[in-house]
């Protein structure tokens, strides 16, 4: 599904370099819940915009869904983006003058897609997420948690392949936070690959599988006892 080999991403100025990720190697299999965790400037968010197709790599080897990104034009990236990936922010993201049906609506208008089409996928989209019966509400009627399963539902409509996740719940109270968390699970479960960016081990500990970012590097840890005490050991030394 995503299978990165030995990727660097080097940041340069005039006067310093910055290695964001070394050697940087994951394999993601279909149907995954992976959480990815690591102290902040360890390469995380840079892991994510180049598993997004946001940022380009300079070494090594990235494979969507079984086709190399290497050498892909920015349309070609644009096009393989839009159809194979949702993207959920901790941030929402919503655009506040449009209700909710027209938010979910943004990204299918990208792909062309006939007005019945987008239609169905919108319902069917904020089906899933329950916000159904308030599609015509804007943003600012909806708490922060129903706001985050808005962008998961923008996210769906487009039908991905695979969603990322970036610190999807750190907006939110305990309560939103573990709503926000059931609604990710039950869509993994139905065949969705999910990787998600977080601090939180207590939201870590609920993925299949942890992994632990440091220099830019991996380490995997494959148990989620273990996955919480090396984060609470990092949080000491920080």
């Amino acid at each position: 599904m995503l299978k990165m080999n030995n990727i660097s991403k080097v940041f340069r100025t005039d006067v310093v370099e910055t290695h964001a990720l070394r050697d940087f190697t994951l394999h993601v299999e279909e149907g995954d819940f992976v959480a990815v965790t690591g102290p902040s400037g360890s390469g995380k968010t840079t892991f994510l915009n180049v598993a997004g197709l946001l940022e380009t790599f300079d070494d090594g080897d990235y494979l969507l869904d079984g086709q190399s990104v290497k050498g892909l034009s920015d349309s070609q990236l644009a096009r393989l983006r839009n159809e194979k990936i949702g993207f959920i922010f901790q941030s929402f993201n919503l655009l506040p003058d449009l209700n909710l049906f027209d938010n979910v609506d943004v990204p299918l208008r990208y792909r062309r897609f006939n007005a019945a089409e987008r239609k169905r996928r919108i319902e069917e989209a904020l089906e899933v997420v329950g916000l159904a019966s308030r599609m015509r509400h804007l943003p600012s009627q909806l708490s922060g948690g129903q706001q985050q399963r808005v962008a998961i539902a923008r996210a769906l409509a487009g039908q991905p392949r695979f969603l990322l996740a970036d610190e999807p719940t750190g907006n939110l109270d305990t309560q939103m936070a573990n709503s926000v968390m059931d609604l990710l699970e039950q869509i993994n479960k139905e065949g969705t690959t999910v990787v998600m960016v977080t601090h939180d081990p207590l939201l870590a500990q609920r993925a299949q599988r942890n992994i632990f970012v440091r220099d830019g590097r991996v380490s995997e840890v494959t148990s989620n006892a273990d996955a919480s005490e090396l984060l609470h050991k990092t949080a000491q030394v920080g």
